[in-house]
């Protein structure tokens, strides 16, 4: 599934090529994705795209009467091609822009999204809950201290949850937490302050240079040129079972936590 440097690898590659441009019309092949694609996205025709954000996974294309929301899902892939490209199976939407260009959405199973949000009214649900951004000042290690006393979860699904911060996926979080010394299993109210602090610190770091390499090499993923990220070369535990730990060598371990592959050394992570 790609992660928060994967999405922001895309918004990054897809910017110069739809910012300020028209959007001439959009062309919906399958309506039926993680959510039904509502009819209101046809409102964005005709519209320049003044800006692209990211919010979380989300990306945001904005114009004047609201912005086309769009999530990757599990296989999504964003692609910046000619209007007159031959069509692939599981293209499923088309933003063709006045430039000749179009964004092509593809989704191999379907769990991405494409949603409209209108200007001026309340926010979608899918941002109500969301915490602050990772790579902000909104976020720290104080935050995550206060968070979580008395919250008995795994350290590593506590940085992984939603409403605490954003974006902090199986990857990153493995490798954020190998990096602090600190045991993916533990439970988050027995993590002290001060490694909260060093590893608020840390996940920044992670994800600025995982956005700064292309993000992760991962089957799912490619840039919005076609180009792999490079990150994944840099793994130091995730993925990595039985491999030596490259602190002190000893094996690197596995144990699932909350239905997700954790990878830890057992001898460095305390």
């Amino acid at each position: 599934m790609p992660e928060l440097p994967e999405v922001e690898v895309s918004r990054l590659g897809i910017t110069p090529h739809l910012e300020h441009q028209r959007i001439e019309k959009i062309i919906v092949r399958h309506r039926q994705l993680r959510w039904l694609i509502p009819q209101d996205i046809h409102l964005a025709e005709g519209l320049v795209i003044k800006s692209i954000r990211r919010r979380a996974k989300y990306l945001l294309l904005d114009t004047e009467l609201g912005s086309i929301v769009l999530h990757l899902g599990m296989s999504g892939r964003l692609h910046i091609v000619p209007a007159d490209t031959e069509v692939k199976k599981h293209d499923h939407v088309d933003i063709v822009m006045n430039n000749g260009l179009c964004l092509r959405f593809n989704d191999a199973r379907r769990f991405g999204a494409c949603l409209w949000q209108a200007a001026g009214l309340p926010a979608l649900s899918i941002f109500s809950t969301l915490g602050p951004e990772p790579l902000t000042a909104d976020f720290d290690g104080s935050r995550l201290y206060t968070l979580s006393r008395k919250k008995s979860v795994a350290v590593k699904n506590f940085i992984m949850d939603n409403k605490i911060v954003v974006g902090v996926g199986n990857i990153y979080a493995n490798e954020s937490l190998f990096l602090a010394g600190i045991d993916p299993r533990k439970s988050a109210d027995k993590v002290k302050k001060k490694d909260f602090l060093q590893l608020a610190i840390i996940i920044k770091q992670v994800l600025a240079h995982a956005i700064q390499q292309g993000g992760t090499t991962l089957k799912d993923f490619a840039q919005a040129d076609g180009k792999p990220g490079y990150f994944a070369q840099e793994l130091k535990v995730y993925a990595r079972l039985n491999q030596p730990c490259v602190n002190c060598t000893k094996p690197i371990q596995s144990v699932t936590i909350g239905q997700r592959n954790t990878f830890f050394c057992d001898n460095c992570q305390t």
